[in-house]
């Protein structure tokens, strides 16, 4: 654990001439040379890269951080990461592995309340701290720099190093938000190392179709982005703006300051807020879209912490909240304080790119037993419209549930993390 002086102090406390010091150093050179998507080691030391090992003296979580029989530590070389991660059940080996991948804004220690009943049914639970994310160094931030690295196959391949590192042949692999995109593309690329796979909080539509008799039948595109900016009301899409220059200092400079803002989107897309009351979109059109709250269809004009401060919890709500305790929120303020987020915002900047490549398994299904698991209260169950239904349909084709969780909005591991481990060692176990 580190403690940080509030920023409103006029003192220069540590965690503050860290952050600077990295942003600084980021700033004025390259990490990494990338080859075929995953990063390699530059043989000359770079500023980046002395930024890095300045962030690398961020020792593991202290104990009292944690739930008793978990632990935090750092596997090194994993492509061409130092991985925070917290695990659980590893007093015996041999145990099955199961692999849990956060989303954002989150963090290895979103997986807290479950990861433990999960160790009692017999599991070797690891959870890291993804490319971009808490304690793992070796990424850069600088929003200049390349990203390839933080493409969704790379980000696959993070998940394959590390199950490797960690000593399993084959394990179960559970997403979360983004992290479900990257355990549905371990799950669709590697079968033999992947062999069970739950999707949580975000469908998993697999890799796109390949256009098909367009030689004398071409098609045009509808640009969303450009039609939500012409409504009446112009709104633009949170992913398109997530992948701007402005989007992290907006958050992580956050006028309302950084602990607010987290409170506050945490709360947003929760079950606590009463106004997410998700319904299936007719289509993909600006009309339709613009039916969500404004943290997925934004006001044109405004950031994302001028989207979520109107919603902020009240003290009485914070202080009846057991799923997001105060304490438990300070840890995201201080890792997100330290590093900001464009790590995360990388992975939204990434998504667009490589699609030749995910082209090669168009077509391709996920054929191991596969869970879906969110909450009832989640508008991220129908923001991309006909997702839901096409994982069930076409690309999941042994689904062995769907459950959407009364009492949980986007945080359903968190949110009802009783229920989730139950669901979740129930289909491991089926």
């Amino acid at each position: 654990n580190f403690e940080t002086t509030p920023i409103m102090d006029g003192s220069m406390n540590l965690e503050l001439s860290r952050r600077q010091a990295i942003r600084y150093l980021s700033a004025i050179g390259p990490l990494a040379i990338l080859e075929s998507g995953v990063a390699k080691n530059s043989k000359k030391k770079t500023d980046n890269q002395e930024a890095e090992e300045f962030a690398d003296d961020i020792g593991p979580y202290s104990e009292d951080l944690l739930p008793k029989g978990a632990r935090s530590r750092f596997i090194n070389d994993v492509n061409g990461l130092r991985v925070h991660v917290l695990e659980a059940g590893f007093e015996e080996k041999g145990r099955p592995g199961l692999l849990l991948l956060h989303g954002f804004p989150e963090l290895a220690y979103s997986w807290r309340h479950v990861m433990v009943p999960l160790a009692e049914a017999g599991y070797h639970v690891i959870a890291p701290d993804q490319r971009g994310y808490g304690r793992t160094t070796g990424w850069n931030r600088n929003y200049d720099a390349d990203i390839d690295s933080f493409r969704l196959l790379s980000l696959a391949g993070d998940a394959l190093a590390l199950v490797n590192a960690m000593g399993h042949r084959k394990v179960s692999v559970v997403g979360h938000d983004f992290g479900s995109p990257v355990a549905g593309w371990c799950a669709l690329t590697r079968p033999d190392v992947f062999t069970r796979v739950a999707l949580m909080s975000a469908p998993f539509a697999g890799p796109a179709e390949l256009p098909f008799d367009t030689a004398d039948n071409p098609t045009s595109g509808y640009d969303l982005y450009s039609e939500l900016a012409k409504l009446s009301r112009p709104r633009k899409h949170y992913q398109q703006y997530y992948r701007t220059r402005e989007a992290n200092g907006n958050m992580w400079e956050a006028s309302q300051g950084l602990h607010d803002f987290l409170r506050a989107y945490f709360h947003f897309k929760s079950a606590d807020w009463e106004g997410n009351s998700p319904f299936r979109l007719a289509a993909r059109t600006a009309e339709e879209m613009a039916q969500m709250p404004t943290y997925y269809i934004m006001d044109f004009s405004e950031g994302m912490a001028e989207s979520v401060a109107p919603y902020m919890p009240s003290k009485t709500e914070i202080d009846r909240n057991q799923w997001l305790s105060d304490d438990d929120l300070q840890v995201y303020t201080d890792e997100y304080q330290r590093n900001g987020f464009q790590g995360g915002l990388n992975w939204y900047r990434a998504s667009i790119l490589g699609s030749a490549q995910k082209r090669l398994f168009a077509g391709k299904r996920i054929n191991q037993p596969s869970l879906f698991v969110s909450g009832a209260s989640d508008w991220g169950v129908y923001q991309n419209p006909g997702a839901f239904e096409r994982m069930q349909n076409e690309v999941c084709t042994d689904m062995r549930g769907v459950h959407l969780l009364e009492g949980a909005g986007h945080w359903v591991q968190q949110e009802q993390s009783d229920e989730t481990a139950r669901l979740l060692i129930e289909f491991l176990k089926s």
